[in-house]
């Protein structure tokens, strides 16, 4: 790494960016609860277990390991101590490839306001400095809203991936973006 890569920010006024403590696993818990209807149609069907503190916590556990282990950076955002976002860099793979993986979802009460595009940004400025090449992000074609933003932050779209993931219950297609950071 030849930048000191900063983990975390404050993106607006009263919201922050750090990664997640297991401290913070209720607080992870609540803000899915919150957002479980919202969130629903963008990602794979949980089970109830994993709207649990203690589920949650167990989850956080892993990210950290990954963290230490230099292939994952699991951020949240909040408002004061409430989760109302989060942000992961996953799958960092170095040697040639130097590339790693984004997600990102931002609480019902707080889209339309810039944060999402904070976030990823601070996420890609990240990942440049601990000398990533290339950020990928894959997108349901038809989540416009998550393309914008990764297109106003310089992604471009690399394809289409048929069948990519299993979100809400059914195989989906996914348009592939990717940002080249200049490393």
């Amino acid at each position: 790494m030849s930048e000191t890569v900063q983990l975390s920010s404050e993106l607006q006024e009263n919201v922050t960016m750090r990664p997640f403590s297991i401290d913070d696993a209720e607080a992870v818990a609540a803000a899915y609860i919150r957002n479980r209807e919202h969130l629903a149609p963008w990602e794979p069907v949980r089970p109830e277990e994993f709207f649990t503190a203690k589920r949650q916590g167990a989850l956080i556990a892993g990210k950290l390991q990954r963290l230490l282990d230099g292939t994952e950076v699991p951020w949240g955002l909040f408002d004061g101590d409430v989760v109302v976002g989060a942000v992961t860099l996953t799958g960092i793979i170095r040697g040639p490839f130097l590339s790693g993986d984004l997600g990102y979802w931002v609480d019902k009460d707080y889209t339309g306001k810039g944060l999402c595009t904070a976030a990823v940004s601070f996420a890609a400025e990240s990942a440049r400095k601990m000398g990533l090449h290339r950020v990928q992000a894959s997108t349901l074609l038809h989540n416009t809203a998550s393309r914008k933003v990764l297109a106003r932050l310089g992604f471009t779209e690399i394809g289409v991936a048929p069948e990519y993931l299993r979100i809400a219950g059914k195989w989906q297609d996914h348009m592939l973006h990717q940002l080249i950071l200049g490393n």
